[in-house]
């Protein structure tokens, strides 16, 4: 297969940026519930689909969770962001369970792209996971793994494509 007949879904990937500065403009129901369809699908071992979600538009709240990370200024900024937890009564394998909420994550960042809406995955906050549960007021059982922000993405402020490794440096044996 040549370059130029890469897949669409490659094509996707390749294009997904992390987007930290958004317009002002709401993101709909519609929308949110989209990204939220396309993280369920996530594969999980025994497809116990350990993750739950917080969808949190509220300003009030919002600059209250951006207080518990120095990237506080991407959720402000985010009409909405989506808290992503672990629910740990749904346990099956912890790792794996780990392993299943980044496949959910990705999978709600592709759509996003997708949708032509950006989005970052933001991971600094769980020094404050504890902290943001209590602010959601949600049981202990849940487990803070990410926070989600989502909007439009700003055109002034797009990241550059950032170099990968090339794959000698990344594949160790091809058997």
């Amino acid at each position: 297969m040549r370059e130029s007949e890469r897949p669409p879904v490659l094509e996707l990937i390749r294009g997904r940026r992390s987007v930290r500065r958004y317009l002002d403009r709401p993101v709909g129901d519609e929308l949110v519930d989209l990204l939220l369809e396309a993280a369920r699908w996530a594969p999980s071992g025994l497809n116990n689909q350990p993750w739950r979600f917080v969808v949190v538009r509220n300003e009030a709240l919002k600059n209250e969770i951006a207080g518990q990370t120095k990237y506080g200024k991407i959720i402000e900024n985010a009409p909405v962001i989506i808290a992503v937890f672990l629910d740990n009564d749904a346990l099956y394998h912890r790792e794996k369970d780990i392993q299943g909420i980044g496949a959910a994550l990705q999978n709600l960042l592709l759509a996003a792209h997708g949708l032509d809406l950006g989005a970052v995955w933001l991971g600094e906050i769980l020094n404050n996971a504890k902290r943001v549960g209590e602010l959601l007021k949600l049981p202990t059982r849940y487990e803070l793994m990410a926070v989600v922000a989502v909007g439009y993405p700003d055109p002034e402020h797009q990241s550059p494509v950032k170099p990968r490794k090339p794959l000698t440096e990344l594949v160790l044996k091809r058997l």
